[in-house]
């Protein structure tokens, strides 16, 4: 049995640190703010690590500690659920946010928002960690919206930016369409089942598929388990920038680099692949859903992987392998890996969040530069930074045997052996070719920052140097995780063995046998981890980063001259797809057109003119003036009046005695 207050203070510290900083730092020194956060988190991860410990050998919790709303049979209890998937997201959670905090108080040092900045991440690792751990669906969709409400204020945290404000609110906008879908799942839960609490509704679910409700959708008819799973997955989409609501993430760049490694690695975009994996005794139930994960999945690492081909922003570079990482781990979920996508999703947040951080020391080197056309040679300026993202880079592209490699390679294996017909075949398809785009594009971008030829301006190459250590020791500590987290899933905790249930896992996870792609891994004995060299995911990511070499490691025109010869392509890949250029012509011009023409019609036409000054307003005037006319200033006028309003007096009370 875990110690109830040991779980709620894991929770509780971040919250308690983001409301005394966001009250009062305008009191405290810099010190001071961001001892009490960073102090409050790293004590939170090292409670978690504990906690993971004790789950290990056995321990869990399920219960709950008050009611929060309560009307008839309407009951929303606070509680918490702490499993093997529960425990390993609180570390990621925790350790991920624990070296942003660090490196906070370095990259944000003399900015006039630090405290206000350190509020909003504890308060954003609050939010997360009461995602991860509540016990039911209330709880999950009120860190779901809390997240979504605190990376708003981070994307716009400079809010004296056109660009920040714009892209916090494009965020705020395409989050709400994915989260009424997401709303809309779970009030069809407490319709259908009557509950919100994760294990009576996940124990009904047999019979209530068994039981074949149905419903109507226009002119479509789909069972009531697969509407519900399809409108969670909605949520997700949204959440963690799947298409077609991928548009806003690449745009959180907006924000400080320590919030954009907070959102893409460990917190809001794992969301929703987090909200699948706990669902998976719904989703197993519905092979409609399934499929629609694995397509949106397969599509967006596919597509995004192509986007990041030419980018030149650096942290654009990195986001764009995040909604095509994130591909990866819905693909997985879609096949019924959901231990293999969530291993996934452990890795990739090590690595990922060091990508950004090592990002973030190369643009605070080069004065706030981003354009990695206007970098080259700063491995001799940054040694520290250059290995850790080397080391990133190696993990991003799925090189042996960092830690990359044993979850992108579980992913595609799991992929391969599932026969599903022309979405199999393409999802498969998608994630192998993405390995050899994700490849080339990281180390592109790895060669154009640290080799290349030198394209810093002379007045800034004079003040090259590396990071302080505040920066560059949760870059070492975060490259620990990229090389050691994969060997240490497979080998260390049996994530990926199929004669435990789920392995690692265990029945934190459902999946049915018919499912269940780990079996015929096993059967074929793929998962021995020295097969990588006869794999053709090793060969491709060899492949990219080969290409790669040959073309960006020293100063060449062979760049230029393919995408000269490939315009078009080159032309369609940098625009993104035209995805922005296509929802502001669907939708807002049409929307923009509509209200100024209610504005005009209605507004000014009806409103102001018609009811306003036409009517109450004209009214009201012709009134006035008639009571005006009536003030001549001639004294016999207003005796004349008197006498009649006397005699008029006098009638009536004649008449009425």
């Amino acid at each position: 049995m875990l110690n109830t207050t040991e779980l709620l203070a894991i929770p509780a510290l971040p919250l308690i640190a983001s409301l005394i900083v966001g009250l009062f730092g305008w009191a405290l020194k810099e010190k001071l703010s961001h001892t009490i956060t960073t102090g409050s988190v790293i004590l939170s991860a090292v409670l978690s690590v504990h906690v993971f410990t004790q789950v290990l050998g056995g321990a869990s919790f399920y219960g709950n500690f008050w009611t929060w709303m309560l009307s008839d049979t309407f009951v929303v209890p606070v509680g918490m659920m702490i499993d093997q998937l529960t425990a390993i997201m609180m570390i990621t959670v925790t350790v991920v946010s624990a070296c942003v905090h660090i490196y906070t108080i370095g990259y944000m040092h003399g900015d006039p928002g630090y405290s206000r900045f350190f509020s909003y991440i504890s308060g954003f690792t609050f939010s997360m960690l009461v995602l991860v751990m509540g016990n039911n669906f209330f709880t999950l969709f009120f860190g779901w919206e809390a997240v979504g409400l605190v990376s708003y204020l981070l994307i716009g945290f400079w809010f004296n930016r056109e660009s920040a404000n714009f892209a916090a609110l494009k965020a705020f906008i395409v989050n709400r369409v994915g989260d009424f879908g997401f709303l809309v799942g779970i009030l069809a839960i407490w319709y259908y089942f009557g509950s919100f609490d994760y294990r009576e509704v996940f124990a009904a679910v047999p019979a209530f598929v068994a039981q074949g409700d149905t419903l109507h959708l226009f002119s479509w008819e789909m069972s009531a388990i697969t509407f519900i799973c399809l409108s969670l997955f909605i949520g997700a989409m949204g959440k963690s920038g799947q298409v077609p609501l991928h548009v806003w993430l690449p745009d959180s760049m907006e924000g400080p680099t320590p919030i954009s490694a907070l959102i893409h690695a460990a917190t809001m975009v794992t969301a929703g692949v987090f909200m699948v994996a706990r669902c998976s005794p719904m989703f197993e139930y519905s092979e409609t859903a399934l499929a629609a994960v694995i397509l949106v999945g397969a599509v967006t690492a596919w597509m995004c992987a192509t986007i990041g081909l030419v980018q030149n922003d650096i942290k654009r570079v990195i986001a764009y392998s995040t909604c095509s990482q994130l591909g990866y781990m819905f693909v997985a979920c879609g096949v019924s890996a959901y231990s293999v996508g969530i291993f996934h999703l452990m890795t990739h947040a090590y690595f990922k969040a060091l990508l950004f951080l090592a990002a973030g020391s190369v643009i605070h080197a080069v004065m706030a530069e981003q354009d990695i056309r206007k970098m080259g040679q700063l491995r001799k300026y940054m040694p520290i930074t250059y290995i850790t993202m080397l080391i990133a880079a190696l993990a991003l592209s799925g090189v042996p045997p960092f830690a990359g490699f044993w979850s992108k390679d579980l992913i595609i294996e799991s992929v391969g052996v599932r026969e599903l017909g022309w979405i199999g075949d393409f999802a498969y398809f998608a994630v192998l070719s993405g390995v050899f785009m994700t490849a080339f594009y990281t180390f592109r971008m790895f060669f154009l920052t640290f080799h290349n030829s030198n394209r810093v301006p002379e007045k800034t190459r004079s003040h090259l140097h590396e990071s302080p250590k505040v920066i560059t020791i949760p870059l070492m500590i975060l490259a620990v995780g990229a090389f050691a987290s994969g060997a240490w899933g497979v080998l260390g905790l049996d994530i990926a063995n199929p004669e435990i249930v789920n392995g690692y896992f265990g029945t934190s996870l459902f999946v049915l046998d018919v499912h269940n792609p780990l079996l015929a891994i096993a059967e074929e004995g793929h998962h021995a981890w020295y097969h990588f060299v006869f794999s053709a995911p090793f060969w491709l990511a060899i492949g990219g980063i080969g290409l790669a070499f040959a073309m960006y490691f020293r100063e060449t025109d062979m760049p230029g001259k393919l995408a000269t010869a490939a315009k078009p392509v080159y032309t369609f890949l940098l625009n993104k797809w035209y995805w922005d250029e296509l929802y502001e012509r669907i939708l807002m011009r049409p929307a923009q057109c509509l209200g100024n023409i209610l504005w005009q019609k209605g507004d000014l036409g009806m409103i102001d003119k018609g009811i306003i000054h036409g009517g109450v307003v004209g009214g009201v005037l012709a009134g006035m003036t008639r009571m005006r006319d009536a003030q001549t200033g001639y004294v016999y006028h207003y005796a004349f009046a008197m006498v009649i309003g006397v005699f008029g007096a006098l009638t009536y009370l004649v008449l009425k005695g």
